[in-house]
């Protein structure tokens, strides 16, 4: 029965990792979601080895369940919050290209009138 509950105390533990991830998802704390999201995944291999050999009991079976059912609710916000990210880093990269491009056409403009105005006496330029 120790291996049964070992499984059953790696999905909570899948489930804990899950939940941190979704916090600091909330928190925009991207850097530590990366390693959070690396014990997530070795917690996740660990649960594949002894899952595949272990019979549950019904009880067991059903806790499996709620907690699988926590975790898929828990990495769908999640996913939600990095999709949300990602299309706020697509809108400041786009604005940082357009704000660049901008300063090219003016900087390129401001050389070519400069130039002409050079080449244009003073007192004509009015």
């Amino acid at each position: 029965m120790t291996n049964v509950s070992s499984v059953i105390d790696h999905y909570r533990a899948l489930c804990e990792l899950s939940w941190r991830m979704l916090r600091l998802a909330q928190a925009d704390s991207w850097d530590e979601l990366i390693d959070c999201e690396a014990e997530y995944v070795l917690e996740l291999a660990r649960i594949r080895e002894r899952d595949r050999a272990q019979v549950l009991s019904d009880r067991d079976r059903l806790e499996k369940r709620a907690l699988l059912e926590t975790i898929l609710t828990q990495d769908r916000e999640t996913r939600q919050l990095l999709d949300a990210r990602r299309d706020a880093l697509s809108h400041l990269i786009g604005s940082s290209r357009r704000q660049q491009a901008l300063g090219k056409a003016y900087h390129a403009g401001r050389g070519s009138i400069a130039s002409r105005l050079r080449s244009i006496p003073p007192e004509e330029r009015m």
